[in-house]
């Protein structure tokens, strides 16, 4: 267990209204905190049966019944909004709440081979496997460390202050755009580091693994999407093809906006690499609490989010199926509250508007700091947490 006072740097320039709490959990505390959480997913995981297994089958159904109707509605002119919308909501299901989930290996479990992680590779131009790499271990592992989460900003935004401002950053909002309308591109670029590459600290040479499996990939949705299923609709090509443009910006605005509102909101904390040296159990927690945030709402929002409307409990426990976070959520802020730890929550439109002010705020140079700036709020818990 490390030794280091784990105390997270929840930012100044916070767009919040007030700065958020900071508890000073002890060693004793964090590893009674990681305690809980454990015993908690154990639990669940104890738990899981036919219940779960015929709702993700149950989704898998309406999401093929959905895309069976999009793509018979584009035959028939009148009905292309129809077509467009039904299409959209098989790719939005498809994405979220089956291939992202179904990838992290939360249905493992049930030996179903259309259901395996190891199998399974979704509706999207990024490869499956490069993205289990990027996301299930990179991203999960070392979420808002800067430095070794990439997801911070994809390589593209400044999302953080100490990320050195320059002046390509003005571009913020523009490329925030741009990455949320082509976002399933933005994926598949991610592990190829181009950034890095134009800045010559990694040759591209580096990639010449990955660049067969992300080409295969692009063509075999680009012969999907924009060759075959509009060719099968003859002179309706041109709608067919329009439609299915329509859809795939559709899907990568919902996922963008999503994904941005559960890591990016205002109070969300990052991390340097000395404070997660030597990190116990505890402390994993503690820091996906604190880097991360929930959007509440309803039934329907949370399955066309794969339920990372809950982005906490999924940080928190990435292999448990989705479906549970929210039972899960009840549970989990009855700790927090134990424990003095914020539980960072609020509606779509409250956590968009956030992400879009720092965006913006991020975007211009630091301002240099007030003296009389305060400083977030710290609070002793009692040891009996």
């Amino acid at each position: 267990m490390t030794t280091i006072p784990f105390v997270p740097r929840l930012k100044k320039s916070s767009t919040r209204a007030s700065a958020p709490k900071v508890p000073n959990l002890t060693p004793e505390q964090l590893e009674d905190f990681g305690n809980e959480m454990d015993a908690l997913r154990q639990r669940i995981l104890a738990d899981l049966g036919e219940e779960d297994a015929t709702y993700i089958r149950n989704v898998v159904k309406r999401q093929q019944q959905l895309e069976v109707a999009g793509r018979a509605l584009f035959y028939l002119p009148p009905a292309w909004p129809l077509a467009v919308a039904a299409l959209s909501l098989s790719k939005i299901l498809e994405n979220m709440e089956i291939g992202h989930n179904v990838m992290h290996g939360q249905y493992d479990w049930m030996g179903d081979p259309n259901l395996s992680s190891r199998i399974y590779d979704w509706d999207n131009v990024c490869p499956g496997e490069q993205w289990k790499y990027s996301h299930n271990y990179i991203h999960h592992t070392f979420t808002n460390i800067l430095g070794k989460d990439r997801d911070i900003g994809y390589g593209i935004l400044r999302m953080d202050e100490d990320q050195p401002w320059h002046p390509y950053y003005l571009g913020n909002p523009v490329y925030a755009v741009l990455l949320m309308l082509f976002f399933e591109w933005g994926v598949a670029m991610h592990d190829l580091e181009v950034e890095n590459i134009v800045k010559g600290k990694r040759k591209i040479e580096e990639n010449a693994h990955m660049h067969s499996a992300i080409m295969k990939k692009v063509k075999k949705q680009a012969l999907k999407d924009y060759l075959i299923f509009p060719a099968l609709t003859g002179p309706l090509f041109p709608l067919t093809f329009a439609g299915n443009v329509t859809a795939n910006l559709i899907r990568n605005v919902w996922a963008f906006n999503i994904i941005f509102c559960g890591h990016f909101p205002a109070g969300v904390a990052t991390f340097t690499e000395e404070e997660c040296e030597d990190e116990s159990r505890g402390h994993w927690y503690y820091r996906q609490l604190l880097g991360s945030a929930n959007i509440s709402g309803g039934d329907l929002l949370h399955m066309l989010s794969g339920n990372l409307s809950h982005q906490i409990e999924h940080h928190l426990f990435p292999d448990i199926p989705a479906r549970r976070y929210r039972s899960i959520s009840v549970e989990v802020q009855e700790i927090c509250e134990r424990y003095g730890i914020e539980y960072n929550t609020g509606p779509l439109h409250k956590q968009l508007f956030s992400v879009a002010k720092k965006i913006c705020h991020f975007a211009l140079p630091d301002r240099k700091p007030k003296a009389t700036e305060p400083e977030p709020e710290r609070v002793d818990v009692p040891a009996a947490a």
